[in-house]
């Protein structure tokens, strides 16, 4: 008979920490821990026999490869998969790390038993969780990198900047030409001013920039 109860896979090359998270795990009514791994390659390998989970709480160090190596080899298997690191390593250096690597949230194994259910309901339900104090120093590094663009686009001229804002938008230079009533060989020293100022190697990185400015996400 199919459970409706989550099921949770812990990879940890300590036994007694798997124990220890399985008990807490276990003790919830709404989820379960349905395997463990002391490593990558025995936790891989419960997935390609079929074994159905929902989550991975995954380790950062091991005796072998690091958890970022294994997260790689899971995502690229199963990239549906959400990953949970929950690690002793200190979130402040390794937390953004995780993420970038694909992870969905990073808890310190020094946060009591509440944290650790809450984070795995919150990443269960599609979002990202991280303590307090990592998502202020996150978004205040978003905002110093906002800042800084900001003063890169200062720089530009209003031809400049209208260029811009046009390329964003998907227009070719021949389309902004038309649309400004100027020549092409105008608008593509604009471009060319444009890279020069925001640090952008060719039109590719341009309009990858341009794009997400337009959009709201530079």
């Amino acid at each position: 008979m199919p459970t409706s109860k989550a099921q949770v896979m812990l990879v940890d090359g300590h036994a007694m920490m798997r124990q220890s998270i399985a008990i807490l795990v276990n003790l919830e009514p709404d989820m379960e821990v349905c395997a463990e791994a002391k490593d990558g390659c025995e936790a891989i390998n419960f997935l390609k026999q079929g074994c159905q989970v929902d989550i991975v709480l995954l380790a950062v160090t091991f005796k072998t490869i690091s958890g970022f190596e294994i997260i790689k080899d899971i995502q690229s298997l199963y990239p549906a998969l959400p990953v949970l690191f929950v690690s002793m390593n200190n979130e402040e250096i390794y937390a953004e790390r995780a993420l970038q690597a694909g992870a969905r949230g990073y808890v310190m194994k020094q946060e009591s038993g509440e944290v650790l259910i809450n984070a795995i309901r919150e990443v269960l339900n599609g979002n990202i969780f991280l303590s307090q104090k990592m998502y202020a120093g996150l978004l205040n590094k978003i905002n110093i990198k906002r800042s800084d663009a900001e003063q890169l686009i200062n720089t530009l001229t209003p031809s400049e900047f209208e260029v811009m804002n046009l390329i964003g938008q998907g227009h070719s230079s021949q389309e902004i030409a038309k649309l400004l009533g100027r020549s092409v060989k105008t608008i593509e020293t604009h471009r060319f001013n444009i890279r020069t100022k925001l640090n952008l190697k060719d039109s590719t990185d341009l309009i990858r920039y341009a794009t997400r400015w337009v959009s709201g996400q530079q």
